[in-house]
């Protein structure tokens, strides 16, 4: 009984652990979306229109992140990796 409940706990827990927080950007210039997903530094990223997201990635500072998703493909507007969210000042900077 013990051991059911064990396991029951951990079913309920396993999809917290498992979901990793969400990676996105949203470009300027949708025209230079890439039609195939695209990996940069580990992470897959799709865009639909202008719309980006990622899965995965190495660990690195939002920012960092940043420049190297704009250096491929374009300025953003906004931008999320791994959950941190960065600030209009820290997409402009990104961009610049």
């Amino acid at each position: 009984m013990r051991a059911l409940l064990i396991a029951a706990a951990l079913f309920v827990a396993a999809p917290a652990v498992a979901q990793a927080p969400a990676s996105s950007a949203v470009l300027v210039d949708a025209a230079k979306a890439p039609a195939a997903r695209t990996i940069i530094d580990g992470a897959a990223w799709r865009c639909e229109g202008g719309s980006c997201t990622a899965t995965g990635g190495a660990n690195q500072p939002a920012p960092r992140a940043c420049r190297r998703v704009v250096a491929r493909f374009g300025d953003v507007s906004a931008f999320t990796y791994k959950g941190v969210a960065l600030s209009a000042e820290e997409v402009a900077a990104c961009n610049a």
